[in-house]
C-alpha cells in the first residue's frame, strides 16, 4: 500500500493500543534480545553529537517501555513519556526514569504543557504513514531552536512506486523515503542537523534499515 490515500495514513488507533497492551509483557526481550534492537543507542549518540549538555525539559513521545528513557535521564532536567498503551506505561513506570507519564493518542495529542527542548519519537513512525499532521504537532510543542529526534524505516529503491512518501509492508510497518521526510520537516520549520542510515533491527534474519534523524525548530517558527 503505497503514497498517500487516506486508508494508509495510518492505522486505527485502537488497533495500535491492543496490540502494545499484549506485547508489553515480551516487548524488550523480543526487541532487544532477538531482534538486535539498538534505536535508544543510536538517537542518544545523535542527540548527544547534535547538541551536548542538558535538556530543561524532553518529551519521549511513544515512550513505550522506558527503554528510550533510560537513555534521555541523564540529560534531562525534566522527562515526560507519553503512550497509547497503558501496558506499556506500567512498563516504564517500573523503571523509574520519568518525571511524568501520560496515556494519551499520538494521532490526536493534546499537549498544553511548556514547550519543551527535546522530543524524541523513536521506533514510532512505523506505525503512522503520512507524518504532516504528528510533525506539526511536535512543531508546536517545541521551543525555539529545540531539537527534534526521530527514526523510521527507510523505504527500499525498489519499493518507491507511486508517490514514493511512504509503504505499508507485508510486515505491517510503514516505511519512508528521505526526500519525504526532508519535505515533512521542512515545511513545519525544521532544518535537519544529522540524517542517518544504520540497520535498527533484523526482520525474519535480515538486516531492517532505518533512518537516524536528529532535526532543529528554527526559533522564528
Amino acid at each position: 500500500m503505497i503514497g498517500k490515500a487516506p486508508v494508509a495514513a495510518a492505522p486505527p488507533s485502537a488497533f495500535v493500543e491492543t496490540l502494545f497492551d499484549h506485547y508489553a509483557e515480551s516487548f524488550e526481550q523480543s526487541l532487544v534480545d532477538k531482534l538486535g534492537y539498538r534505536l535508544p543507542e543510536f538517537l542518544d549518540q545523535a542527540i548527544r553529537a547534535a547538541r551536548p549538555g542538558r535538556f530543561p525539559l524532553v518529551l519521549d513521545l511513544g515512550c513505550g517501555t522506558g527503554l528510550m528513557g533510560q537513555r534521555l535521564r541523564p540529560i534531562a532536567d525534566r522527562l515526560e513519556g507519553y503512550d497509547i498503551s497503558a501496558s506499556m506505561l506500567r512498563k516504564a513506570r517500573a523503571k523509574g526514569v520519568y518525571d511524568l507519564l501520560v496515556k494519551a493518542d499520538l494521532q490526536d495529542l493534546a499537549y498544553a504543557g511548556r514547550k519543551a527542548d527535546l522530543v524524541t519519537m523513536a521506533d514510532v513512525f512505523i506505525y503512522v504513514g503520512a507524518l504532516e499532521a504528528v510533525v506539526r504537532t511536535v512543531a508546536g510543542m517545541l521551543a525555539g531552536d529545540g531539537l527534534f529526534a526521530f527514526s523510521a524505516e527507510k523505504l527500499a529503491a525498489g519499493e518507491l512506486a507511486g508517490s514514493g512518501d511512504f509503504a505499508l509492508q507485508p510486515s505491517r510497518r510503514y516505511a519512508h523515503s528521505q526526500s519525504y521526510i526532508r519535505r515533512v520537516l521542512a515545511a513545519n520549520g525544521f532544518s535537519i542537523l544529522s540524517l542517518e542510515t544504520s540497520v535498527i533491527r533484523q526482520d525474519r534474519h535480515q538486516p531492517v534499515e532505518g533512518l537516524v534523524v536528529v532535526a532543529s525548530l528554527s526559533s522564528n517558527t
